[in-house]
């Protein structure tokens, strides 16, 4: 579900941080009942890629499909062949306790994104094309009945493009991407037979 940015702002992750100037678009938290002990943000994430958005239903993916066909035709997501980072690139912020500390390659591919960090609890990956610099932060905690996870999204405008092409997407992500993949997520964590 959905949660007020200012709730998001409340917990201690290092993003609030990071990405002090770049602005916060949503939050979503997902539930985590049951998992057992000692369970981290690298757990989320593999149950996350094996149930996420190729599982999430007709709908979910016929949108994926849609989108990256109309990008593909209008060349919105080009990208830089090889491996330099984009200039714009906020890998290049990281300071050098940042990039130990982090588990996974800064840089690195993470599904559609670029990894910036990945940190025991938390990981923030971005992604720039001709339409958003945009940045997924997933956060993860403990919580009475199993654990938490803090899913934001934050836009950087690119250019006249952001904003229309914000204001089409948002009513699907809102109301049918993230709800789908939020409750196949949920429902899988609670499923699955933990060691």
């Amino acid at each position: 579900m959905r949660i007020a940015p200012d709730a998001f702002r409340q917990s201690a992750w290092h993003v609030h941080r990071f990405l002090a100037d770049v602005p916060l678009h949503d939050v979503w938290e997902i539930r985590l009942h049951g998992g057992g002990p000692d369970r981290h943000l690298r757990d989320f994430r593999a149950l996350l890629e094996r149930s996420g958005v190729e599982q999430a239903g007709p709908a979910v993916r016929a949108l994926f499909g849609l989108r990256r066909t109309v990008g593909a035709l209008l060349g919105w997501d080009e990208r830089p062949s090889g491996p330099e980072l984009p200039a714009a690139s906020y890998v290049r912020r990281l300071d050098e306790a940042e990039r130990e500390r982090s588990l996974e390659p800064p840089g690195a591919p993470w599904g559609p994104f670029r990894l910036i960090y990945a940190f025991e609890n938390e990981a923030l990956g971005e992604i720039l094309n001709r339409t958003v610099h945009a940045f997924s932060f997933m956060g993860m905690a403990p919580a009475p009945d199993g654990y938490r996870v803090h899913w934001a999204i934050y836009v950087k405008p690119v250019g006249r493009l952001t904003r229309p092409y914000m204001a089409v997407i948002d009513p699907f992500r809102r109301w049918v991407v993230y709800p789908s993949i939020i409750r196949r997520v949920e429902r899988t964590w609670s499923e699955t037979a933990w060691p």
